[in-house]
């Protein structure tokens, strides 16, 4: 396994030579400061793989090339942004970066409603209230329908939540949902959200699919021709949220795309804490069928609540066993060597509570340095632990 890191470039404000200092090999990074509708030329790939590698470290994972609506909308229209991304996949892979991270979740990326979850350890988490959540989306943006999107005690609940609110609790609550989180969608208002939510009114579950299968399908080839192992993000999280189709949530889901795309650059990003945040998802099912297709994996841990709500547990507690998730992909690079598909999973300790001194300094919500270390350190413990037994029985 590679361990690696998430970096959000020269602004982040952990440094690289932090991030050696973790024990991380590789780097999870984009090109955060380009529109989403330009290429990433070959120039500035190799600007930022120079900077990386002079720190001793290595361009592992690219997360990721924004996908704009237009290409999940699908059409004639898309294809303007669908060569654009091409281009982009292509450079990437003549750069030697081995590896892109992607999602299709359409109009809001990853999505929190509390980004400062005090946790019983005293430190922070992320956290989604789906009290919270429903009372943001009927009440405060008042959605057309969206009442009868959710059980009617569900609303009920909802309703009061949000009268019991002020004025400061409700903005802030509409900046954490809305306003955008590290690495993914972008920045939304109100008036934009809403425009947004028009653009897609005539796209079910059905035809999101068919959009999104029809543009594996062309990135597969580019990915093939160029060395590059795709690998597909699930939502976050794996449920409708504002009415609108999420198409990567399911065991079945990912299933229909791996079937429709008989690719060898067509796999998956196995987030546990993103599969593992829906109550009918089993981790390690998802892992153990889908091993061969994982190109990349997020370690992390979640604990769901009887309504829905969940939030960032650490890394070893939770609802997914991580020493046994673990094992599966050991297990996978094991297979791989033996049938000379030999390969290391790229992973990542994926966010990180809010702990001790990062506390005071800036940092990005889930990407604090501390929670981070912590958790890389206590995943590394069981890979090597796990390799060492294997080693043994061998």
């Amino acid at each position: 396994m590679e361990q690696t890191w998430r970096w959000f470039g020269p602004q982040d404000p952990i440094s690289l030579d932090h991030v050696r200092q973790t024990g991380a090999t590789g780097v999870v990074t984009a090109l955060h400061h380009i529109d989403d509708n330009t290429v990433w030329s070959a120039d500035e790939i190799d600007r930022r793989k120079t900077v990386i590698e002079r720190a001793g470290l290595s361009w592992s994972v690219v997360e990721s090339i924004p996908i704009p609506s237009i290409i999940k909308q699908g059409g004639a229209a898309a294809q303007k942004a669908i060569a654009v991304w091409k281009d982009s996949l292509a450079n990437v892979g003549r750069a030697g970066i081995p590896v892109v991270c992607y999602n299709f979740m359409p109009v809001v990326d990853w999505t929190r409603t509390d980004l400062l979850f005090r946790v019983p350890t005293t430190g922070y988490a992320l956290r989604f209230d789906m009290i919270d959540f429903i009372g943001y989306d009927a009440f405060v943006l008042r959605r057309a329908n969206a009442e009868g999107d959710y059980p009617a005690d569900a609303v009920r609940r909802a309703h009061s939540r949000i009268a019991s609110k002020t004025e400061a609790e409700i903005a802030l609550l509409e900046r954490n949902i809305i306003a955008g989180l590290p690495g993914g969608a972008a920045v939304q208002t109100r008036s934009s959200i809403a425009s947004e939510f028009a653009n897609f009114k005539d796209i079910d579950a059905d035809a999101m699919r068919h959009n999104m299968v029809q543009f594996v399908q062309e990135m597969s080839a580019i990915a093939e021709d160029v060395g590059v192992r795709l690998a597909i993000h699930p939502d976050d999280p794996p449920f409708s949220l504002f009415g609108l189709p999420r198409v990567v949530s399911t065991a079945e889901d990912v299933r229909h795309l791996v079937g429709a795309v008989e690719s060898p650059a067509n796999g998956i990003t196995l987030c546990a804490g993103s599969y593992g945040s829906r109550s009918d998802n089993d981790v390690l099912a998802i892992a153990s069928e889908f091993s061969s297709k994982i190109n990349f994996a997020h370690l992390r841990n979640v604990t769901i609540e009887p309504d829905g709500s969940f939030f960032e547990d650490q890394h070893l507690e939770g609802g997914t066993d991580m020493v046994a998730l673990i094992g599966i992909l050991l297990a996978e690079e094991r297979s791989a060597r033996a049938d000379t598909r030999a390969r290391q999973i790229p992973i990542r300790s994926d966010h990180g509570h809010l702990l001790g001194s990062d506390g005071e300094r800036p940092t990005n919500p889930g990407y604090s340095y501390i929670g981070r270390l912590k958790g890389l350190a206590e995943l590394r413990g069981i890979i090597r632990t796990l390799e060492s037994q294997s080693v043994g029985t061998q």
